[in-house]
């Protein structure tokens, strides 16, 4: 879109002002009656039967998970697909921090007991000395708590731990270099899920829903864990194979189940802690995570730069012409011959560019030192394995 035109954003939830804000309304149209809009804000609305309209760039999640955008979908129209890692995390911590109190020290049944007392009872006091037994707990130091999956949250979590006296080991085959460096010092590394659960008295799990990781805790090792230790779910549902962990607290191999996703199967259950989906329900998780998306969003459509895309590729370049062009294609050989051959017949010189790619998808930004005519964006488009082009020029 050319310089000075204005872009139309479609929010499909509500957004934090504070992230829409970063959209400044001079040039962002925002609101949930956008027509024809170049870009989608969400946050849970499930978009998976939505008809996505031909005009739209990018979607941006104000959140980590993106279960709810049909991202393979998208990747095919070459519109890259934004969220917030990290956006979340301190809020998630405190919230497993918490569901680790309230296992270790039976606060939902204490409170339950609480709220079913007769205040007009005369020897109030002495039924409440006498109940109070029933829900004598445990403290943190010194227990063993086991993170499955140390990105962003995984390591607060294993840190706050540590700081709470507690052992921790982690297990993450999937750990990237800067998770690993973010990492304490004190976290003891495990050899598998399996040596996870038969070690720790309160495991935590923290990774992603995807084809390897559902049912990352099944019936087959959970019998490998204590019958008195804690399971702890604040990533996805699927995660837990919820009959299977179900069998194991009426087996009594299994303690307690804390979770952030309640279902039929475990509500009311008396060993199970469920709650309704509070890991980003704060104020600060839900600005951090709309300023983070406003501004990678802002970002690309501007500028062409992608980071956080789930997608595609991190890529930025500082502009260096006034004439830019995106360019979103499959990774297959030759692509960055052909897009300067179609460049070089047009007599346009390439003043910078830079590709990067990520399994099936590659993106280019090239800056060239005149204008880009309409038949050379129609060439471009017309090369086998492109998927989407952008023309990103800025006034002089």
């Amino acid at each position: 879109m050319a310089d000075g035109a204005s872009f139309g954003v479609l929010v499909l939830n509500q957004i934090s002002k504070a992230g829409l804000e970063r959209l400044p309304a001079g040039r962002y149209r925002t609101g949930k009656d956008i027509t024809a809009p170049d870009a989608i804000l969400v946050r849970s609305a499930d978009m998976h039967a939505m008809d996505i309209p031909a005009s739209v760039r990018a979607i941006a999640r104000a959140g980590a998970g993106t279960n709810n955008i049909p991202v393979a979908a998208l990747s095919v129209r070459g519109i890259p697909v934004f969220n917030a890692p990290g956006g979340n995390a301190n809020a998630v911590k405190e919230l497993v921090l918490a569901g680790m109190l309230m296992a270790a020290r039976n606060l939902p049944s204490a409170q339950r007991f609480v709220e079913g007392l007769d205040p007009a009872d005369p020897h109030l006091d002495k039924t409440i000395e006498e109940g109070k037994k029933a829900f004598a707990g445990f403290e943190l130091g010194n227990h063993t708590l086991g993170v499955i999956g140390l990105g962003k949250v995984g390591a607060l979590v294993a840190d706050a731990a540590i700081k709470l006296g507690m052992q921790v080991m982690g297990y993450d085959p999937e750990i990237t270099v800067d998770a690993a460096w973010s990492l304490p010092s004190q976290v003891r590394r495990a050899a598998s899920v399996e040596d996870v659960l038969k070690n720790a008295q309160i495991v935590s799990l923290h990774v992603p829903l995807l084809k390897a990781t559902r049912h990352l805790v099944h019936a087959g090792n959970l019998r490998l864990m204590r019958g008195d230790a804690i399971l702890l779910n604040f990533s996805r549902e699927g995660v837990v194979d919820d009959a299977a962990m179900v069998a194991a607290l009426d087996g009594r191999q299994l303690g307690c189940y804390v979770c952030d996703f309640p279902n039929p199967l475990i509500l009311r259950h008396p060993r199970v802690i469920a709650l309704p989906h509070l890991g980003a329900s704060t104020r600060e998780a839900e600005d951090n995570c709309a300023v983070m998306v406003a501004e990678q969003l802002r970002d690309f459509l501007e500028n062409g730069n992608v980071r956080n895309a789930v997608n595609f590729p991190d890529v930025s370049m500082g502009r260096g012409s006034a004439w830019r062009v995106a360019i979103a294609n499959a990774n297959v050989p030759n692509m960055l011959g052909q897009i300067s051959t179609t460049m070089a017949h047009a007599g346009l010189n390439i003043h910078n560019m830079v590709n990067k790619s990520r399994g099936d998808m590659a993106y280019t930004l090239v800056d060239v030192d005149s204008a880009v005519e309409a038949p050379v964006l129609t060439a471009l488009a017309a090369i086998e394995g492109v998927l989407a082009v952008r023309y990103l020029p800025v006034s002089a």
